[in-house]
């Protein structure tokens, strides 16, 4: 591959290195932030033999090339006379373009992807203790740890481990929201421990000290107000978040350098503690419970029509980027109910989106395409579906179109079953372990749909189509 010619090509289809605000790339795409995206020759970029797929999403345009190969592309275009930028240059630039919807979703995106990792960790060890201390796994009506007490202990450990990041949760989230809305992120990780501080009524005990009128309260000045948790809660500590981090920055703003660490965190943290425990904290938590009763209540009385509908728009919210809205949808239901039906579906979307990637890469003669097919559809099942996504099913139009079909079928059937996931994990094949035990037997059927009839379909497809 000629390099140079390509990196020359690139900038030729999306109007030229006049046409580029911002350039910089991950690991397999280019991400740019371009002046004006009509100036884009989709068919001229899509023949050369670098580019795998190309899309835009969030204000960038991204170029898919792949591991190994985009470095050195980048590297021929700052040769060229593109300007090397980060990627919070793109971010900062791309969102001058975004309309109040997209800034939205971002801003969910930014707050939520840097603790994905404490949430996906502690979804899997979930998942290992679920298996020891499930009944009907290893034996009849018992559980692993019933049979082998030995065992116990190890189990209540992981159990432990595992439950650290839901318990304080409102600690990861008021890092990362503080920080994405500019405030000291330390500041916001008080926040969010002191909205599950161990003097609170417990969140998940409300319900039952609301039937024994044993709320317990303070007497603020003859304003009663509820001496209650946030445990599991996603909406109180989000808007929490953002009143402290603009009372941190204002107060940053006017007291000077030498005295801000007498007043600035003090003040900030006893502005919004009082606040949210008045004001912010029930009404977020009866918004809360308002979604999560609604969503319940409509998979409840309409299984089928909500898994069908969840399960078709699934990969049409991760095209979109607005998927990342319902992680926090997900987290609220856990936080509510102790168990979500939605990422379930999620999973299956997932491998379905693999399934036809590799339905692809058997039919295929295209050596590159191969390439791309096989190791795209590999990653989707381990929950990443970006490359499957844009390089190839989105690329080709059919194998979209079949995986999103698939895995409407797939998601009818695991929700008129009501399979429930005890936690959030790896979005793809292992998602399993996240899953009831209970409930295997039926993700297991809905998983095999989404592996077989992707790939079958899009097989005899491609091979008509000869791509």
């Amino acid at each position: 591959m000629n390099l140079k010619k390509e990196a020359k090509g690139i900038l030729d289809a999306i109007g030229g290195q006049e046409n580029i605000a911002a350039a910089t790339h991950c690991v397999t795409r280019l991400r740019l932030s371009l002046h004006d995206e009509s100036k884009v020759n989709q068919e001229e970029l899509e023949k050369l033999e670098s580019v795998k797929g190309s899309f835009s999403t969030n204000g960038q345009f991204q170029i898919v090339i792949g591991q190994g190969t985009v470095d050195k592309v980048y590297k021929e275009m700052t040769a060229l006379g593109v300007g090397e930028a980060s990627k919070d240059d793109v971010k900062s630039a791309s969102a001058e373009k975004m309309n109040p919807l997209q800034k939205a979703i971002k801003t969910l995106a930014d707050i939520f992807i840097p603790i994905l990792p404490a949430i996906v960790t502690a979804g899997l060890l979930m998942g290992i203790y679920n298996i020891l201390g499930g009944t009907g796994i290893f034996f009849d009506e018992k559980s692993l740890i019933e049979v082998y007490p030995q065992w116990a202990d190890l189990a209540n450990m992981i159990n432990l481990i595992a439950n650290t990041a839901f318990v304080f949760l409102p600690g990861l989230i008021g890092w990362s929201a503080v920080k994405k809305f500019g405030g000291n992120p330390l500041l916001g990780i008080v926040l969010g421990l002191m909205l599950v501080h161990p003097d609170l009524l417990n969140a998940w005990a409300y319900g039952e000290a609301v039937k024994n009128n044993s709320v317990p309260t303070w007497d603020l000045f003859g304003l009663t107000i509820e001496k209650i948790g946030y445990q599991g809660q996603v909406l109180p500590v989000l808007l929490a978040s953002y009143v402290l981090a603009k009372i941190d920055i204002f107060l940053r703003n006017r007291i000077p350098d030498s005295i801000q660490l007498l007043f600035v965190g003090p003040i900030a943290l006893l502005v919004t503690g009082f606040l949210t425990f008045i004001a912010i904290g029930p009404l977020m938590f009866g918004l809360g419970n308002l979604i999560t009763d609604g969503l319940v209540a409509v998979f409840d009385q309409f299984a089928a029509l909500g898994g069908l509908i969840y399960g078709a728009l699934y990969p049409l919210l991760v095209v979109t980027g607005m998927h990342h809205t319902f992680l926090a949808v997900d987290i609220q239901l856990i936080g509510n109910t102790g168990t979500t039906f939605l990422w379930p579906i999620l999973a299956l979307s997932n491998i379905s989106q693999g399934s036809a990637a590799l339905g692809v890469m058997v039919a295929t003669k295209d050596e590159n395409l191969k390439g791309l097919s096989g190791s795209s559809g590999v990653s989707a099942y381990l929950g990443i579906t970006e490359p499957a996504l844009f390089g190839v099913n989105l690329r080709y139009k059919f194998p979209f179109v079949v995986a999103l079909v698939s895995s409407a079928i797939a998601a009818t059937v695991i929700t008129i079953m009501n399979v429930q996931a005890s936690s959030i994990g790896v979005g793809g094949v292992p998602g399993i372990f996240s899953i009831l035990p209970q409930d295997w037997l039926w993700f297991l059927v809905g998983m095999a749909i989404v592996l077989a009839l992707p790939f079958i379909a899009t097989f005899l497809i491609a091979k008509q189509k000869k791509i």
